[in-house]
């Protein structure tokens, strides 16, 4: 066969990009195209900026193009990410769902679901409809925070197609993992398993109207990051992080991938928890464990909002622990700063919002 443009396109245009279920020429994916003799020079853009999802879709494009034009066609395939603003135009994911906000941090183990639980328990006080996603997929929290360990979602029809039915308590949403596996059980998924079962939690859930949805995201930068982020059009992210140096630096990478060309995902704030330690029988002191102002600094340091600082107290731990968190407590000083955090997560937002509104217009 004739190796020209026309049978190029021809080629690509029966090749499916997956996420966005038409084929690459219609969807005006293919950036450039020269042909030098027997070589093919392509670039080609897709959805998903993930590593694995790149690779797969070059050995498509080269296997097709060969079949089809020769087994000696040489073939140089580049194939990019989209752009967040390209991405957020081709896809329409959870058009109830106002705000969709991500909580991260690079670390493990400085709090983040904690903060999550806490944020959307603050939400949820203040009147608004909340859900959250807990994808945290090897060490999911939701279950035990929300007293919900051992429940199992029910599938819901909804114009005459089957959904999973998130599971409510105390007036919230959730989704997690969690209740698919035992309490006891390793998850032991590869990155594109992962990937998809925690797509599936967004897509074939139905979360009716909500003003905001919470994802618990998994410590560090990686794989699932960047396939959650391409599938799911994040309007902010919370990243989470305690005063000490090791935790700050890991903030830092988290800070920086959400601002990465592919992603662009606004940062509502930064929140320190674990500031400081007070105990009991002395409620005046603060002892700084871990540090003082660490996250403060960064903040300021890399021109980001600080939302506030959480205690490092006890009954935080118990509360998740009960199943009921510590936001819900009334009056208590852990309360309050929940509530605190929670009212200035509110104001970033709206900056957040008018500014996109006024570049927009």
């Amino acid at each position: 066969m004739q190796i020209n443009r026309e049978a190029i396109l021809e080629v690509l245009g029966n090749i499916t990009e997956p996420d966005l279920k038409n084929d690459l020429v219609s969807l005006n994916l293919v950036e450039s195209l020269q042909i030098e003799g027997n070589t093919v020079h392509l670039i080609v853009r897709i959805s998903n900026p993930a590593l694995h999802a790149r690779k797969r879709m070059q050995e498509a494009i080269e296997f097709n193009l060969k079949r089809v034009l020769g087994q000696k066609l040489e073939v140089s395939c580049q194939i990019k990410g989209l752009e967040a603003n390209e991405r957020s135009a081709r896809r329409k994911i959870l058009p109830e769902v106002k705000y969709i906000i991500a909580v991260a941090s690079g670390k493990g183990g400085v709090g983040k679901s904690t903060i999550t639980a806490n944020l959307a328990g603050g939400l949820s006080k203040k009147g608004y409809q909340v859900g959250i996603v807990d994808a945290d997929i090897h060490g999911p929290s939701m279950p035990t925070m929300f007293d919900l360990v051992g429940e199992r979602p029910k599938m819901t029809q909804v114009n005459g197609q089957s959904f999973i039915a998130p599971i409510e308590s105390n007036g919230i949403k959730i989704l997690s993992i969690g209740f698919f596996t035992n309490q006891d059980d390793a998850v032991v998924w590869r990155g594109p398993m992962a990937s998809k079962a925690l797509t599936q939690l967004f897509t074939d859930a139905h979360w009716g109207t909500l003003d905001f949805l919470i994802i618990d995201l998994p410590p560090g930068t990686g794989d699932i990051h960047l396939s959650l982020m391409q599938t799911v059009p994040l309007d902010g992210v919370v990243i989470v992080s305690t005063p000490q140096e090791v935790a700050l630096a890991d903030a830092r990478r988290g800070i920086q991938m959400f601002g990465l060309d592919s992603f662009k995902v606004p940062i509502v704030g930064i929140v320190e928890n674990m500031a400081y330690f007070t105990p009991a029988e002395l409620p005046e002191n603060k002892y700084y464990i871990f540090g003082r102002d660490g996250a403060r600094n960064l903040a300021q340091g890399m021109k980001v909002p600080f939302l506030g600082s959480v205690p490092l107290v006890q009954g935080v731990c118990e509360a998740g622990d009960a199943g009921r968190p510590a936001v819900f407590q009334q009056n208590s000083p852990t309360s309050m700063a929940f509530d605190q955090l929670v009212h200035n997560f509110e104001l970033e937002l709206q900056t957040i919002t008018a500014t996109k509104n006024s570049n927009d217009d």
